[in-house]
């Protein structure tokens, strides 16, 4: 764990925060290509990417507070405005409001455009967890499988288990983990692949593409949930199971609604 890249006087580079300046300038990057080789405005990317830059991180923000309510009476500022709590499902839920109102204004073809958008989503995520790895935060549970890591003194994962007892101190090694930030990693470059080489290409209806990503998407945080450590609510459930089971159901409803649309797609492979 190496929350730090840089530091220079008072200048201090997280890795998260380059992990995230990735994620952002190669979206931008893949989105301008999507629209010079559709003969649209490729400057239209960069205002896709600003405003749903500030849509997502309200969002997920907005999400972080209400699911620890608590944290934020005690601390409003420190916890609203700090590098933490950038929920993906709560900005994703953000930027998709943004960014849909803004197509809608542009009068372009959310189906389009959301297919565009989408692969490209899979590979921010994929590279903000990288991110996550450095920071130790979202790791998974005690893990004994030979891919499990250690987290240093300090960290979160050390602290959690210092407090359930299972370590005489929180600045002691943790246990081993799950590298639940790994897998995601891992999983969401493939499905970016898979998205844009084999499914898009094969998808004859606009918006059938985000409609495949949700569910994607949604199945894939469920799973993982049982690996990683969040409180469990209704039916031994995570916040983020059940968001990720309305994904799921969206992207299913929207799938059947695209499939069943007249107006055929025009989507191409890179």
């Amino acid at each position: 764990m190496h929350p730090v890249l840089i530091k220079l006087g008072p200048v201090t580079i997280y890795v998260y925060g380059l992990m995230m300046a990735t994620a952002f300038m190669l979206a931008y990057y893949i989105l301008q290509w999507e629209l010079k080789r559709r003969k649209e405005d490729p400057e239209f990317a960069g205002d896709l990417i600003f405003w749903g830059a500030i849509g997502g991180i309200v969002g997920a923000k907005l999400f972080f507070a209400v699911e620890n309510f608590s944290d934020v009476l005690l601390d409003p500022k420190g916890t609203i405005f700090s590098g933490s709590g950038l929920v993906f499902h709560g900005g994703l839920i953000g930027g998709t409001i943004v960014v849909v109102s803004l197509i809608l204004i542009k009068k372009k073809s959310l189906g389009s455009y959301g297919d565009m958008i989408a692969p490209v989503l899979l590979l921010g995520q994929g590279i903000g967890r990288i991110g996550c790895l450095f920071a130790g935060c979202c790791h998974g549970g005690i893990t004994n499988c030979p891919i499990n890591i250690h987290y240093p003194g300090g960290s979160q994962a050390s602290y959690l288990h210092y407090h359930e007892g299972l370590l005489d101190s929180g600045l002691m090694e943790s246990l081993g983990v799950h590298p639940t930030p790994i897998y995601e990693t891992i999983f969401n470059t493939i499905m970016f692949v898979i998205l844009i080489k084999f499914i898009r290409p094969k998808m004859k209806k606009r918006g059938s593409t985000f409609a495949i990503f949700l569910i994607i998407a949604g199945a894939e945080r469920f799973m993982l949930e049982f690996l990683r450590v969040n409180p469990k609510g209704l039916f031994g459930l995570t916040h983020y199971q059940f968001s990720s089971i309305f994904f799921v159901a969206l992207g299913t409803v929207l799938l059947l609604f695209f499939v069943k649309q007249d107006k055929d797609s025009i989507e191409i492979g890179l």
